[in-house]
C-alpha cells in the first residue's frame, strides 16, 4: 500500500509526498529528516490518499504537486468534511 498525503507546516507550507509508510514517514519529518520540512516548525498531516501501486501513487502525487495552493485546500476541505 502506497500513500500520497500532504503536510500543514506552522508556517503555512503543504507539503506533499508519497511513502510506503506512511506513520514512519510522518515521524522523520517530525524530528527533521526530510530538508524542506526540516524547519518549518511543527507539521500535521491534514490529507492522504492509498493506493494499491507505487505507480498510481506517483501519479496521483504528481497531479497535486502540479496544483496551486487553493485547489490543494479544496482537496484538504472536501477530505475533512467527509
Amino acid at each position: 500500500m502506497f500513500n500520497v498525503y500532504i503536510l500543514l507546516c506552522e508556517d503555512g507550507y503543504l507539503y506533499t509526498g508519497l511513502t510506503g509508510n506512511l506513520k514512519k514517514r510522518i515521524e522523520e519529518h517530525k524530528s527533521g529528516l526530510s530538508p524542506l520540512t526540516k524547519n518549518r516548525g511543527l507539521i500535521r498531516l491534514v490529507y492522504q490518499e492509498s493506493f494499491s501501486t507505487r505507480h498510481l501513487a506517483a501519479k496521483r502525487e504528481k497531479e497535486i504537486k502540479g496544483w496551486g495552493r487553493s485547489k490543494k485546500e479544496i482537496l484538504i476541505n472536501k477530505d475533512n468534511n467527509k
